[in-house]
């Protein structure tokens, strides 16, 4: 095969590859801006709290966190709630603060073909393959918010399929999910959810705010985590440099 042969026929795998590689960046989940994110991130107490009404709007409907519990609101790192605002969040649903959230009514469960999972480790579930050259980015700079990022996106891909494209019935087209095709309904429209400290009222609040609060479900103690990793890698530089500087004390005579 001549050279000018082969460049033809690379040109001509393009052409035919070129529309589906931009179909498939089009339905990747785009990278947001994360106050949790890097080796210094912290939760922003507000968003948690605003995730915390959608989660209990709307979400907590049909979905369960069985591993979280209302104690877990108070504690440092999260979203700021005192223990007696633990409580009075239990009360109303006249369980303890020790207790776990309740879980959906079964009536409603058992309407669904497939029941809704269980949200309390959703955002560490959940994610989508960066490929190459991005995994080996996320490798250096620590990305590790592919879930949420994830179930941002998802929340916002609703759409009209395209034309000639027909969901299975039971299902909707969602741009983000694997298939397209997802049996949960829109949970989410702009307006539904009234917040208090007076933050846009939008979907895209919405999907963050909810993203976030998942993130902190799944690991309530990040925070605590980065502070102690941060406090042991002063530790082994300072361990190290010690260590160097103590065999070089010992051999010095026998270099002499």
């Amino acid at each position: 095969m001549t050279m000018k042969t082969k460049l033809l026929a690379l040109m001509f795998l393009a052409a035919f590859a070129g529309p589906a590689a931009a179909q498939e960046a089009s339905d990747t989940p785009p990278k947001l801006s994360w106050s949790f994110a890097g080796p210094f991130g912290t939760f922003d107490p507000g968003q948690l709290q605003r995730g915390l009404k959608i989660y209990h709007d709307v979400c907590s409907n049909c979905h369960s966190m069985n591993l979280v519990t209302f104690r877990n609101l108070a504690e440092p790192g999260g979203p700021g709630y005192s223990p007696a605002q633990a409580a009075a969040l239990a009360a109303t649903y006249k369980l303890a603060v020790g207790d776990h959230f309740p879980a959906p009514q079964e009536a409603v469960i058992s309407a669904f073909p497939i029941k809704p999972p269980d949200m309390s480790v959703l955002a560490k579930a959940r994610g989508y393959k960066r490929g190459f050259p991005g995994f080996v980015f996320d490798f250096f700079t620590q990305y590790q918010e592919q879930g949420v990022d994830y179930i941002a996106a998802v929340l916002k891909g609703y759409e009209n399929p395209p034309a000639g494209e027909t969901p299975p019935p039971g299902t909707f087209y969602n741009r983000y999910f694997p298939g397209h095709n997802i049996a949960m309904p829109q949970p989410l429209f702009p307006g539904a959810v009234t917040f208090d400290d007076g933050s846009p009222q939008t979907l895209e609040q919405y999907s963050q705010d909810i993203a976030a609060f998942l993130m902190w479900a799944a690991e309530p103690h990040l925070v605590q985590r980065k502070r102690i990793g941060f406090q042991v890698m002063i530790y082994l530089i300072v361990f190290a440099g010690l260590l160097y500087f103590t065999k070089r004390k010992v051999w010095s005579a026998v270099h002499a």
